[in-house]
């Protein structure tokens, strides 16, 4: 009998060592997680015990410590989660962020697993809005050009002198004057006693020098000119700026009207559009919405204190940027940025449940329960950490020391069955 008790002693040290050498081996391995050997004693009806067994080896899913890599693609979960990725079709959970983006513009690891997440509402449209909360799907970032985008929208909050004094009064300030070009070839003066120029885009996303001229007409009230390139649209009325708008003020200085009013609706806002053949004969008609809204009329310079415009240039993509929430945002040369998608993460009610796959992956099973999916940094989900991995959380001194006392436990097992055999020798000698 306690040569079975002393065998089932070596075997369960034995699978201890073997635990304890895999933790040792994977210890700069990211994302990996350490494992504990459980051990349960055997009974069969007996009052002494038939030794030892391996009930379980458990992972240990506590976190391990960030590491910066300042790689982009590098990824670690801050907190609790996984990534989700699909490896042979077979859908799996990683801690390790360590990812490429391969020719097809999917991000893999060093396996193959494609990261996935939330993609584009469109698969044929990239620069489709995401689909956050959706089906999780294998992520990829295109590579394709972002178009031109003429502007249709300026947002501009100005300062008006109000000490300044209108042509119709005693003493006014004296005027200034610039000279544009009409459609008829020429050249007009237009006075003014303020002007702001700014740069906006058409259809083919050629830059275009807008600039308005602003010129007191009244008490509170101004007049707007717009001249693009240097000229201005007179196609209705020759000679007649068929962009010009008049704001007008209360006396507090606040902005109150603008005529004629946005063909949108939109509160202290006006229209100016130019041609296709104003713009050269190439690019689609220019047609913006001014909007004026915050201007003010007080005794300080006339100012502009912000202004912005959402047309812009066509882009190429220069590269990736991977943000808190998971969203993957592509970056363009002129400027512009676009997300091609969202990370999504998974966690479970028991991640010690979870099946070890190798590669870095585990995979679902009955005793982890059901996968719960979400964007980083929601619900218990932990953040994206880009530039940094995760490393692995083998405490390599307690498995040292783990290793030291499991050596003793299994020597102590083979004295046990040195003394029986000892014991088993006597018996055989006895005359």
């Amino acid at each position: 009998m306690g040569f079975s008790q002393a065998l089932s002693g070596l075997n369960a040290a034995k699978a201890n060592l073997d635990t304890l050498g895999n933790n040792i081996a994977n210890s700069q391995t990211v994302g990996f997680k350490a494992s504990n050997t459980l051990f349960a004693d055997v009974f069969a009806n007996a009052d002494v015990g038939l030794g030892t067994q391996v009930s379980s080896v458990l992972q240990n899913f506590s976190e391990g410590n960030l590491e910066a890599t300042n790689r982009e693609l590098d990824l670690a979960v801050s907190g609790e989660g996984f990534f989700r990725m699909q490896q042979n079709g077979e859908t799996v959970y990683s801690r390790n962020g360590q990812l490429t983006m391969d020719a097809e513009g999917y991000l893999t690891n060093a396996q193959g697993a494609r990261l996935m997440g939330y993609g584009l509402n469109d698969a044929n449209n990239p620069f489709s809005e995401v689909v956050a909360g959706g089906q999780p799907e294998v992520l990829r970032v295109p590579s394709a050009a972002m178009p031109a985008q003429a502007t249709n929208e300026i947002n501009a909050v100005y300062n008006l002198d109000a000490s300044i004094v209108d042509s119709g009064s005693a003493n006014p300030t004296p005027l200034e004057t610039a000279t544009v070009e009409n459609d008829a070839g020429g050249t007009q003066p237009i006075n003014y006693h303020y002007s702001n120029s700014f740069t906006t885009f058409d259809s083919l996303g050629t830059a275009r020098n807008v600039t308005v001229y602003y010129q007191k007409t009244g008490v509170n009230e101004w007049q707007g000119n717009v001249a693009l390139d240097g000229r201005i649209n007179d196609s209705t009325t020759a000679g007649t700026d068929d962009n010009q708008f008049t704001l007008q003020f209360n006396s507090s200085g606040a902005l109150t009207n603008v005529t004629p009013a946005s063909a949108g609706g939109t509160n202290n806002a006006t229209d100016f559009t130019f041609t296709q053949d104003q713009l050269g004969g190439e690019a689609e008609n220019l047609n913006t919405e001014f909007r004026l809204a915050g201007t003010t009329q007080f005794s300080n310079d006339s100012t502009a204190s912000s202004l912005t415009q959402n047309g812009y240039t066509a882009g190429t993509l220069v590269g990736i940027e991977i943000e808190d929430d998971g969203n993957i945002t592509r970056n363009f040369s002129n400027e512009q940025s676009q997300s091609a998608g969202q990370i999504a993460l998974a966690n479970f009610r028991n991640p010690e449940g979870l099946k070890s796959a190798g590669d870095n992956a585990w995979t679902e099973t009955a005793a982890s329960g059901g996968e719960l999916v979400g964007a980083p940094g929601t619900g218990v989900l932990g953040g994206i950490t880009a530039g940094a991995v995760e490393t692995s959380n083998v405490d390599m001194a307690s498995e040292l020391v783990d290793m030291i006392v499991a050596q003793r436990a299994y020597q102590a097992n083979s004295q046990t069955i040195k003394v029986e055999d000892e014991i088993l020798q006597s018996a055989v000698n006895l005359r």
